[in-house]
């Protein structure tokens, strides 16, 4: 797969080159903090890396920029859950969440997600 990657001030974005859509995480910074509150692929491109990569690109801004991550869209969480090794840039309380815990938090996301689209 190959994209572009970038960033503006409230998207991480990656843009295919085959047919020039675009992947992102939609983020905002409140004083030390990182929140990642959207992610989108288009449909074409799921399951393929997209996700994982913005949310890479979103962890590399953090740690550059000394902030600490709030997941709040779905995806960041699921990252977050299969990602052990990287959650000691999540802001409390979610760096203290055990793996049940980030799983609720994941499910009331996920929740919360498909109440918004039904809109």
């Amino acid at each position: 797969m190959e994209w572009v990657e970038g960033r503006t001030s409230t998207v991480f974005y990656l843009k295919f080159l085959n047919d020039n859509s675009k992947a992102f995480l939609r983020y905002r910074v409140e004083g030390d903090r990182l929140l990642l509150v959207e992610t989108y692929t288009p449909p074409q491109h799921r399951g393929k890396g997209a996700a994982r990569r913005l949310v890479e690109m979103a962890l590399e801004y953090a740690r550059e920029n000394n902030l600490q991550v709030v997941p709040i869209c779905s995806y960041s969480i699921y990252y977050f859950i299969k990602n052990e090794d990287a959650r000691s840039i999540l802001a409390e309380p979610y760096k203290s969440m055990s793996i049940e815990e980030l799983n609720k938090y994941f499910e009331e996301a996920k929740r919360r997600e498909a109440e918004k689209q039904k809109k």
